[in-house]
């Protein structure tokens, strides 16, 4: 029995040596380990942070204690997509209040992946994509009362990044990650999803032995 169509759209920033990573990360850094010539194969060397380019947070990102990469039910991770936009108010540095969204959140089944679009992503690798708007910790709330467990952004982060502070204020992902959330940061070509396809969202981590965050590749499906 054959499938049907579905068309496929990937959300996912590339990775590559030197690119943008939040402050105080681990460089992102791609180099040849061996080469066909010299040894038949080729292999490369990676050096990167567990949140560089498009990546998810599991609680224990910042929460003690929390639940680690590995240890994340998949199945959160492959569900229907609830597409906020809020591309018409997005500024720098400005805050998105709960007031300015809540009429596009009524809808939100639980089990969605609701996703934030600000179309902040075509700034990546500038120096003003740390300066994208930011997520009011009420939407966090809403959120999880609604029975959302993921969230996505195609920011740096749905809190504040300031690249001054000696330590990062996230009071989302306090909340968020503190009531068992996952967070998908720095996804990308939203403006191609079709809210009335039927979306899915699959974005699976690298099982990492018990650390707080990985990479994934994210992945829109469209109902034929």
């Amino acid at each position: 029995m054959s499938q049907p169509h579905r068309k496929l759209v990937d959300l996912t920033h590339p990775l590559a040596s030197g690119m943008q990573i939040y402050p105080g990360d681990p460089e992102v850094r791609i180099a040849p380990a061996t080469s066909l010539a010299e040894h038949g194969v080729v292999v490369h060397g990676l050096q990167l942070g567990t949140h560089a380019g498009t990546h998810l947070d599991a609680p224990s990102h910042s929460i003690a204690g929390g639940d680690t990469v590995d240890s994340l039910d998949l199945a959160r991770l492959v569900a229907p997509l609830h597409l906020v936009d809020v591309t018409a108010i997005a500024a720098p540095s400005r805050r998105i209040a709960l007031a300015e969204v809540a009429s596009q959140l009524d809808a939100v089944q639980p089990g969605a992946i609701v996703v934030f679009r600000t179309d902040w992503s075509a700034r990546f690798g500038q120096p003003d994509y740390l300066e994208h708007p930011y997520l009011d910790v009420a939407i966090a709330e809403r959120l999880r009362a609604a029975g959302v467990t993921v969230v996505g952004v195609d920011t740096l982060s749905p809190d504040r990044t300031d690249p001054t502070a000696e330590s990062a204020e996230l009071p989302f992902h306090e909340v968020f990650l503190g009531a068992g959330g996952v967070i998908i940061e720095n996804l990308t070509n939203l403006s191609a999803i079709d809210p009335a396809r039927g979306p899915w969202i699959s974005a699976l981590p690298l099982p990492f032995t018990g650390l707080d965050g990985s990479p994934v590749r994210a992945v829109v499906m469209h109902r034929a």
